[in-house]
């Protein structure tokens, strides 16, 4: 695993320093200094792990990059990831077939900001709606459809795209008609980054079911063609304080499946 993201910080996520995450969204059970090492120790353990911190949620319009940034750097973490999923992206289609959304400009608003107080080598990985890319030229009938559809053609092609290092396509609850390889297609018509594809640990929407090991076969061989391709595991664990931890399907078995679908070293190594 090259990259793990720890979730869900908030947007709006109140911290002034001094590893006290009791504001920041995130739930774990403990206090940030062993949340830092923590974080710590896995990347001793594995040097070419890298971690971010996974930003979702509510309060967009109180987006504090800095609070972000600050938790970061005192995690020790390595960047962010921006999840980003507005309830209405407001897209049109316009009559020359070209799809406008009113949540572009929020998209390369955020972008921007946390671009500006985390420079590179720090991360900015940006999942994506699984129909973001469809709606356009050879993808304009691509089912399904959905208000998503289109919601992220214009963020790619904005300069604000230069920001990001990688787009990963949640594509595991987009129901039974969408074809994973497909809208893999789709974003790279628009992304020549890196790029990965979406599996599922568990049932995130009834209708779409967790991958088999023969459908991680054929959907890392898709990943594998492509030069910059790769795949995101949602997720290896769902916990919250209500409900505790929620495993789904072994998800260490998916990801070893999914190692050796990439034909990757060390796929004997189990994810703790």
């Amino acid at each position: 695993m090259d990259i793990v993201a720890l979730a869900f910080a908030r947007p709006d996520a109140v911290y002034a320093g001094d590893l006290d995450i009791s504001r920041t969204g995130l739930q774990y059970p403990y206090p940030g200094p062993l949340l830092r090492d923590a974080i710590r120790l896995l990347k001793k353990r594995n040097p070419g792990t890298r971690v971010v911190i996974s930003v979702g949620g509510k309060n967009w319009h109180r987006f504090d990059e800095h609070a972000l940034a600050r938790l970061v750097r005192d995690l020790g973490a390595d960047g962010i990831d921006l999840d980003f999923e507005p309830e209405d992206p407001a897209c049109t289609t316009l009559p020359a077939g070209k799809i406008v959304c009113g949540s572009y400009a929020l998209w390369t608003d955020y972008i921007e900001r946390i671009r500006a107080v985390l420079p590179r080598p720090f991360l900015l990985t940006v999942p994506v709606w699984s129909v973001g890319a469809y709606g356009e030229g050879a993808f304009a009938e691509d089912q399904p459809r959905s208000p998503w559809t289109g919601s992220m053609l214009g963020v790619l092609r904005s300069s604000a795209a230069r920001h990001i290092d990688i787009v990963s396509i949640m594509g595991y609850d987009a129901g039974p008609r969408y074809d994973p390889e497909r809208a893999f297609a789709a974003y790279r018509s628009v992304w020549s980054g890196p790029l990965l594809l979406g599996i599922a640990s568990q049932p995130v929407d009834p209708s779409s079911p967790v991958p088999t090991a023969k459908d991680v076969a054929r959907l890392m061989a898709t990943a594998r063609r492509d030069a910059k391709g790769g795949a995101m595991l949602y997720a290896l664990r769902v916990c919250s304080p209500e409900t505790g931890c929620q495993h789904g399907t072994d998800y260490r078995a998916l990801a070893r499946d999914m190692c050796l679908a990439m034909r990757l070293d060390g796929c004997d190594r189990q994810v703790p």
